[in-house]
């Protein structure tokens, strides 16, 4: 334990000294502008098996580099794949969440639950949570002090629970979320320098991602019960701690109504939407009546824009916190306020990725990779496993998923198109090795907020408490998750609808 607490001191001195995202993106754009430089001297190039073309390397730095830096600086960030999609995604999320549903929801998800339920209850709310993105620590961790306390057990238990269902289990929900929103833009980016006709929908891992989100909770609730529980009996609450108003746990009359009335509305629309696909010649459909390459699957988003705006406006109106129509787009507004770091975050990330692209380097380095491995002899489940360690390690000190996905992603996705992993089988990996170590990380500032909730219970308490209750949970959550993903690539089982998983 020693040892590891003092190497996760150095993860996070190391951590520290990373810039801002970013200004981390705009340093890799001057390095790439450099490396292509460089390589392109060198006369750099590599054949493409896919198309048959030879790619070689441009330089960044040329006459016509620059131009295109100048040029191709509105389009390559108003067409960045997943700006657009998650800009319409959280229309209809912003005003679930100011209406108070998504709250509501989580609220309802552990309260007035048994003893023996309330570690499942709260984990799976947990995985229902990653909805509302970064807005579920906020919400879900105290309440799951408060859960635990309501039925005589730690608080202490009830947060590390809460906070590990969020973080560990990041990119596992039985709902669609705005990260995949992100995740399937920026894998699409990533896929069409192989393939430019390859799009990858924010359900491209639904299956995978709903199987995950029930089997994660299991397993927190089996690690929580057998040996989380006996450590939290070591570590009583402080005499003095601070009490919360229980009654805040429980929901109102009107916000019963109001759950009541989202869940008709949604299930109105559910209905609405699939009696408008069940025609062979519905607008919704593809060609030849498929559904898998359809409006309905590759515009998903304006679909769950429509569905939350639906059952948040509903939930709203019974409740009182929508009083006027003026409400929605008053909240839309406030969602993309919310969203403003992410947006400043993006451009810098659509800049670097269009240079990445242009510059050629990206295509070589997957080729040559591609090639070497394949003369290596180095099989699929290896390289997934390679991944899995890499990512994991680096999402230590890069702790945000559309960041750190976003450097990585346009190098491993075409490589492994080229030893016949699918895409979507790539970002199903990526999902794990981003997810699972977050909970053990003092650079991610989720980490630090929880580490906050338990010292109201436990002032004592520092990073090495913290650490001490989530590794154990962080290394079976990884091991189980990995042997998930393995049992879909065994048996062929598909990620989602027509994403199958090689």
């Amino acid at each position: 334990m020693h040892l590891l607490l003092r190497a996760l001191d150095v993860v996070e001195r190391l951590g520290n000294k990373l810039p801002h995202p970013f200004w981390l993106f705009v340093i890799l754009s001057g390095v790439l502008a450099l490396a292509s430089w460089g390589l392109s001297a060198a006369g750099v190039s590599a054949l493409n098996p896919a198309t048959g073309k030879t790619i070689e390397a441009k330089n960044l730095l040329s006459a016509e580099g620059v131009r295109m830096m100048v040029t191709d600086a509105v389009k390559s960030y108003t067409s960045f794949p997943p700006l657009g999609t998650i800009l319409v995604v959280m229309l209809g999320v912003a005003v679930a969440e100011r209406s108070g549903l998504l709250a509501a929801v989580l609220r309802s998800g552990v309260s007035k639950v048994s003893p023996r339920w309330v570690t499942f209850a709260l984990a799976f709310t947990g995985m229902v949570s990653h909805v509302a993105s970064d807005a579920a620590y906020v919400v879900l961790i105290p309440l799951g002090a408060l859960a635990f306390r309501a039925v005589g057990r730690s608080p202490i238990l009830g947060i590390v629970v809460a906070f590990v269902s969020i973080s560990a289990g990041y990119d596992a929900s039985p709902l669609i979320t705005p990260t995949d929103a992100i995740l399937s833009g920026l894998t699409t980016a990533a896929a069409q320098t192989i393939d430019p006709s390859y799009s990858v929908t924010p359900l491209a891992n639904y299956f995978f991602s709903l199987a995950s989100s029930i089997v994660l909770a299991v397993v927190i609730t089996l690690v929580t019960e057998k040996i989380l529980a006996r450590r939290a009996a070591e570590m009583p609450v402080d005499d003095d701690a601070e009490e919360d108003d229980l009654g805040s746990l429980q929901l109102t009359r009107q916000e019963r109504r109001g759950l009541l009335a989202a869940l008709i509305a949604l299930a109105v629309f559910v209905v609405a939407l699939v009696l408008a696909v069940l025609p062979a010649s519905s607008p919704l459909r593809g060609k030849g009546g498929s559904i898998v390459e359809s409006p309905l699957l590759t515009s998903i988003s304006v679909f769950l824009a429509l569905g939350f705006l639906a059952a948040g406006w509903a939930y709203g109106k019974v409740a009182g916190t929508i009083t006027s129509s003026r409400d929605i787009p008053g909240f839309m507004a406030h969602g993309f306020r919310e969203m403003a770091p992410i947006l400043v975050l993006f451009f810098a990330i659509s800049q670097f990725l269009a240079y990445f692209k242009w510059t050629g380097i990206g295509e070589i380095t997957a080729i040559n990779g591609a090639g070497l491995l394949k003369s290596a002899g180095v099989s699929g489940p290896v390289i997934m496993l390679g991944i899995l360690v890499v990512v994991t390690l680096v999402n230590l000190i890069v702790t945000s998923g559309s960041a750190q996905w976003a450097l990585i992603g346009p190098v491993f996705v075409p490589m492994l198109m080229l030893l016949d992993i699918p895409p979507e089988t790539t970002q199903a990996l990526y999902r794990i090795a981003d997810s699972c170590t977050n909970a053990i990380t003092p650079m991610s500032p989720y980490f630090v907020m929880a580490l906050g909730f338990l010292q109201r219970y436990r002032r004592s308490a520092g990073i090495g408490t913290l650490f001490s209750m989530t590794v154990p949970l962080s290394f079976a959550l990884l091991v189980v998750w990995t042997l998930l993903f393995f049992v879909f690539w065994v048996f062929g089982i598909p990620l989602g609808p027509g994403a199958p998983v090689r």
